[in-house]
């Protein structure tokens, strides 16, 4: 699975305060220790308390590439910020994220044929997030759509069916895991598919909240995920992962499996 570590956000209070006092070291060791554990990818995102986003964005951006050149999911809602973050990328980047609203298909897909990005692209508009399976394939449908429309490859575009959390959406898990399997049938090639993990266990105790994304995370890989947006410094939850695209076939048995797993991708 195509791990996208979450860390980098400023929504946690060590990437704000490194944000105002412009600390560099707090986010290269933020850097270094998701890769270290297995992401593949790291996802960047302000947060709330910057004054100038735009400029907080191409610092961090900056700051990351510093250490790294590994793939880096600009995420944010605002045009601009988006594509400072997209020019400051050194390697491939992400689109994180474009909503099936007309405004940001058009604002944001120009952008990513632009610099070459990926898409994560989340079944949701104006009327906010289906409730249903169906709705959010036909949300899925529109991207898909559009994605073409701008010439840009469907094998760059993940899907993301927005999990909501399960203490106030419980009913919206199933949902979410057949809108899964069917965004394959959507087109040929398929587009990928992701979630923002963490999101369902939000809300939920603490000591319960590892639990819910792993068994989680478990679930939506057996119903053909193919990436995540996650916790990459979760041991339990990185294990639990390898352990169901093993059970899927999507790894090749051994008894030392999970070493095996992550010596393959330290070789990529």
């Amino acid at each position: 699975m195509f791990v996208i570590g979450e860390r980098i956000n400023g929504m946690f209070k060590n990437v704000a305060e490194a944000i105002k006092k412009k600390d560099k070291a707090v986010i290269h060791d933020l850097a270094k220790k998701q890769i270290a554990a297995g992401a593949n990818a790291l996802d960047v995102n302000v947060g709330p308390s910057s004054d100038n986003p735009k400029e907080t964005m191409e610092w961090l951006v900056r700051s990351i590439s510093e250490v790294t050149d590994i793939t880096l999911a600009i995420d944010t809602t605002k045009q601009d910020v988006m594509e400072a973050g997209l020019d400051a990328c050194k390697a491939k980047s992400i689109v994180n994220s474009v909503n099936a609203n007309d405004d940001k298909l058009k604002n944001l897909l120009p952008l990513a044929k632009k610099y070459n990005s990926s898409i994560i692209g989340l079944t949701m508009d104006k009327s906010g997030i289906p409730k249903d399976s169906e709705g959010r394939l036909e949300l899925a449908m529109k991207i898909v759509a559009s994605c073409m429309e701008h010439g840009i490859d469907i094998s760059d575009l993940y899907i993301d069916a927005v999990i909501l959390p399960v203490n106030v959406a419980q009913v919206h898990v199933k949902e979410v895991l057949k809108a899964i399997r069917e965004s394959k049938m959507l087109a040929d090639p398929a587009p990928k598919t992701i979630l923002g993990l963490s999101n369902v266990s939000q809300g939920s105790l603490s000591k319960y909240k590892s639990l819910i994304n792993r068994t989680f995370v478990s679930m939506a890989i057996s119903a053909g995920l193919d990436a995540a947006i996650m916790d990459a410094e979760d041991n339990d939850l990185m294990e639990a992962a390898i352990t169901a695209e093993l059970l899927m076939e999507k790894q090749l048995y051994a008894d030392s499996y999970i070493g095996a797993y992550k010596k393959s991708r330290d070789l990529h």
